[in-house]
């Protein structure tokens, strides 16, 4: 795991980089309408009002438990989901007011990486045709054999042997799979990349190559990562920031350094004291906080704070206003009313 713990302390990403804004998120919001068991229609707040930027040649990590929307804003982002309401503006342009048509050169430079490397692979095609077709849609090969040469420097950049382009999916490990999906996104040059949650479907011996990978293509390529992940512990030693996402809301967002020596949000220090320690003697120790039910239905959410009802540290203006989302300093943005005051 060396080369994945180099990144923290010799990191890309620095403070002139910060005025050198990618994405800008905004007010962002994804709703889907449901029939409830009794055929009752409702609406689901998978990502609601979340604002925040994405800054050239960072990665920025998303951590949060299971439904909290975390891969729903990734999609929203890239467009896959249409935004019901909000813009993300890209490079200066408001890419959810374009046309579908328009929108294809901006498909281009925003590419995704599934989580599912047995899923997201079309068991029909070559290897050659999944990473060729893209160059095809964007017409940027002249001839079959200067595909033929781009793929293969393709599966060559990503750890592959060229006689692999020949393949089928079917004939690959699930790592060799997600090497493929790899090649794939970075074919047509693309400026940023959504990853979600690349390695979690992955053995855990083959999962510090996938990531050393993803971060060989970033500084190749000068890529810019929203790494979506459930593991505490890959995003500490991959990401320059991390966003805390809880119900459809971003409520904790700071370098990744911060966040672990000085998480603000009681939902953050739940998730912290959850990571585990290899040490038995180290884990005896730690205070573990253990938060009380379960996560709330996005259908129905609780007044004010969302996570009011599992917090041990609520009082009655939990319920009666929803928190500001504010830099509590040093671009340490907090949404809670006792941030700092735990």
């Amino acid at each position: 795991m060396t080369n994945i713990e180099a990144k923290t302390s010799s990191s890309g990403y620095n403070s002139a980089r910060k005025k050198d804004v990618l994405i800008e998120v905004k007010n962002l919001k994804q709703y889907f309408n449901i029939k409830t068991s009794l055929g009752k229609k409702a609406t689901v707040k998978a990502v609601d009002d979340v604002t925040f930027e994405i800054y050239k040649g960072e990665t920025l990590g998303l951590v949060g438990e299971s439904g909290s929307g975390k891969t729903t804003l990734g999609r929203t982002i890239l467009r896959i989901y249409e935004p019901t309401a909000g813009r993300v503006v890209f490079l200066g342009v408001d890419i959810t007011k374009l046309g579908r048509g328009q929108l294809l050169p901006y498909r281009k430079k925003m590419q995704y990486i599934f989580q599912d490397p047995y899923a997201s692979l079309d068991p029909r095609m070559t290897v050659s045709d999944i990473v060729g077709e893209a160059l095809d849609i964007h017409r940027l090969v002249s001839s079959k054999k200067e595909r033929e040469e781009k793929v293969r420097e393709l599966l060559k950049m990503v750890g592959l042997n060229t006689e692999h382009a020949s393949r089928y999916p079917h004939e690959f490990s699930g790592g060799q799979r997600q090497r493929i999906g790899i090649a794939r996104a970075i074919a047509v040059e693309p400026e940023f990349i959504v990853c979600d949650e690349p390695v979690s479907a992955l053995d855990v011996s083959i999962r510090a190559q996938i990531i050393n990978t993803l971060e060989e293509m970033q500084e190749r390529l000068n890529l810019t990562y929203l790494f979506i992940s459930h593991d505490l512990g890959v995003v500490r030693h991959t990401c320059d920031r991390v966003g805390v996402m809880y119900l459809g809301h971003i409520v904790e967002l700071v370098e990744s350094e911060e966040l672990y020596k000085n998480p603000l949000h009681p939902y953050t220090q739940a998730l912290l004291t959850a990571i585990p320690r290899p040490n038995p003697e180290i884990a005896k120790k730690r205070n573990r906080i253990i938060l009380k039910g379960e996560i709330p239905s996005p259908v129905n959410p609780p007044s004010g704070c969302k996570f009011r009802t599992r917090c041990p540290y609520a009082k009655d203006i939990c319920a009666k206003e929803v928190p500001e989302f504010k830099d509590y300093g040093n671009g340490h943005y907090v949404a809670c009313h006792f941030a700092g005051k735990l």
